[in-house]
Order: C-alpha cells, then sequence, then structure tokens
C-alpha cells in the first residue's frame, strides 16, 4: 500500500501527483496513456481544508466542487449539473449521468436514503460497523452506460467522540477528480459529525487505481513541496454544521440561488449564484459577487474567472480573433 497523510487537500494532491507522475506504471486502459499508482490510501487529517487551490499550476472551478455537492446531496441526477461543468454531457445517456451518486445515495432503490439510515444508525448504536453508503450497484454498472461510478462507497465510524470517515474508490485521476471528490466527501464527513453532534474526525481516502493522464504529466511535474507548505497554507472552508430536520429545505435554497440564513451555506449559496452571472455573460456582476464571499472560495472564484479569460484569450489568439 502507497500512503500519504496531510492536513490539507493540497498536501495530499501534491505528493499524489507528483508521485504518479515520477513512479506510475504506464498504463492505458481504454487506450488512454496514463501513470498509474495501485493501493493507495490518503489521509486527511483537517477535513474542512478540502478546497485545492494551487495557482498558477492547478486552479479549481470552486462553483462546480460547490454545485456538485449540493447536486450530490440532493439526492439529484437533473441536468442543471451541466450549466457548471459542461464536460459531462459526454458521459451522458439520454441527457443522464447514469451513475449520479445522489440519487444512490439517497433514493436507493427508488426509495432507501442511505444517508438517513447512516444517521440513525450510528444515533441508535453510536460503536456501530455498519454505517455504510454504498454507490456501485453491478445490476446497474454492468449495463454499458458511459457513466460508472468511481466510488464503490463511504464508511463511519463514531469513536471517542468523534465521527472518521473513510471513502473506497475502485478509480481516481487525481489531477481532474480527486479534488472534487474529497470536496464533496468532506462536506458529507462534516455534515454527519454535526447531526451526530461529534467532532470532525479523519477523513481517509482509499483508492484502487489512482492514476494521472499523460496528457496531465507536465503540469504535474511542475508541482514541488511547496505546494503543500508554507507557501499555500491552510484555508478551512467556513463551518457547515446544520439541522437535519430542514437539510433539504436548505439545499434548495442553494440550487436557487436563495440565500440561507446559515453563514457557510450562503457563502456556497454565492459561489453558485456568481458563477450562473458569469455563464449569462455578466462577468462585472459575478466578480462583484464572488468578491463579497468569503474566503477561501473568494480567492479560489476570482482565479478562476481570471483563467477563464486566459483560455478564452488564448484561443482567439490561436484562431487570430475569428470565431
Amino acid at each position: 500500500m502507497i500512503t500519504f497523510q496531510g492536513d490539507s487537500v493540497a498536501a495530499l494532491f501534491t505528493q499524489a501527483a507528483r508521485t504518479a507522475a515520477d513512479m506510475g506504471q504506464r498504463t492505458s486502459p481504454r487506450g488512454l496513456p496514463t501513470r498509474e499508482l495501485l493501493d493507495v490510501h490518503l489521509t486527511l487529517t483537517r477535513p474542512r481544508a478540502r478546497l485545492l487551490h494551487l495557482p498558477p499550476t492547478r486552479i479549481l472551478n470552486p462553483a462546480f466542487a460547490v454545485a456538485e455537492a449540493v447536486w450530490h446531496l440532493l439526492g439529484s441526477d437533473a441536468p442543471w449539473i451541466f450549466d457548471y461543468n459542461g464536460t459531462l454531457r459526454r458521459y451522458a445517456d439520454d441527457g443522464v449521468l447514469r451513475g449520479a451518486y445522489g440519487p444512490r445515495m439517497r433514493r436507493w432503490g427508488g426509495e432507501l436514503d442511505q444517508l438517513a439510515q447512516v444517521l440513525a444508525t450510528l444515533r441508535r448504536d453510536p460503536q456501530s460497523r455498519r454505517a455504510v453508503i454504498q454507490l456501485y450497484d453491478p445490476s446497474r454498472d454492468a449495463a454499458g452506460h458511459r457513466d460508472v461510478p468511481c466510488t464503490l462507497g463511504f464508511r463511519f465510524h463514531l469513536r471517542g467522540g468523534q465521527l472518521h470517515m473513510a471513502t473506497t474508490m475502485r478509480s481516481q485521476d487525481v489531477w481532474l477528480g480527486f479534488p472534487y471528490d474529497v470536496f464533496f466527501a468532506t462536506v458529507l464527513h462534516e455534515l454527519l459529525a454535526g447531526w451526530l453532534g461529534a467532532e470532525l474526525g479523519v477523513y481517509g481516502h482509499h483508492v484502487d487505481s489512482l492514476h494521472l493522464y499523460e496528457s496531465d504529466l507536465a503540469a504535474a511535474s511542475e508541482l514541488t513541496p511547496v505546494h503543500s507548505g508554507a507557501a499555500f497554507p491552510v484555508a478551512e472552508m467556513p463551518p457547515l454544521t446544520t439541522d437535519w430536520r430542514s437539510f433539504d429545505e436548505l439545499l434548495s435554497q442553494v440550487r436557487d440561488g436563495r440565500a440561507p440564513e446559515h453563514p457557510g451555506w450562503a457563502t456556497m449559496a454565492a459561489t453558485m449564484r456568481s458563477y450562473r452571472c458569469w455563464k449569462a455573460g455578466d462577468a462585472d456582476q459575478a466578480e462583484l459577487l464572488a468578491g463579497a464571499i468569503a474566503d477561501p472560495l473568494r480567492a479560489a472564484l476570482l482565479d478562476w474567472y481570471t483563467h477563464l479569460r486566459a483560455r478564452r484569450a488564448a484561443r482567439a489568439e490561436r484562431t487570430g480573433g475569428h470565431r
């Protein structure tokens, strides 16, 4: 087993991406050249340090990170997620992502809310080893759909007043997927800890095949130990603990752009609202809204807009300014 430990997602990302670039074995599943590490376990000791932001080497779309977390937690497979990440459309069948985590987590088999079940299990027996959310479904995922869940499931253990979480993945693209998956999983971790009245324990992320596509190899090689050190200090997200009884209504408010009274979730809602303005062509309003958001989302979103402008300018230069 290959192990990495860090107090931020930046520390884990830097270690994992560089190790995959330097030591990964060459493989080409589906004809796509990658560098692969097998049997990798990553431990995040501060799960609220969940937002990866390492400019200029790796800049995430924080609005998609937020929107995807809300989408999953709502139990949704609705196409509004494409407004935040249009590349997901290529994995859809008839406009639907068949591997979407939300319906499997909140409505397994059309009726079982696994999130509610985990909460009830740990309230009933805090020492339980049965607090499991299953995502991979062989009866569905061998059907040939474009989208097959990379995540097999989540487990939760309440020990010594702390809630620990473990995620198991069959496959993980460290450059593109890892930062977003950890963002969502640690939001889920924090929420459950709050509903149980527990402290937030460590987050474990186990991956059978952690890989780096060779198209991202040059960028990954630019990462250095400084990216997980003092030059990029740990920045934790605002607390998200909320009331379970009104949780789905709060999520609906965030999705619809209605700012909830909860400060942490208001920040998430503002991030999504800003990005919708950007997508609608109102860059000034998008940046005005982004500038009022609490860090670390503010810095990440403003840098994402700068990145999009630079990408647009580079594209225009390549085409001589012609559309």
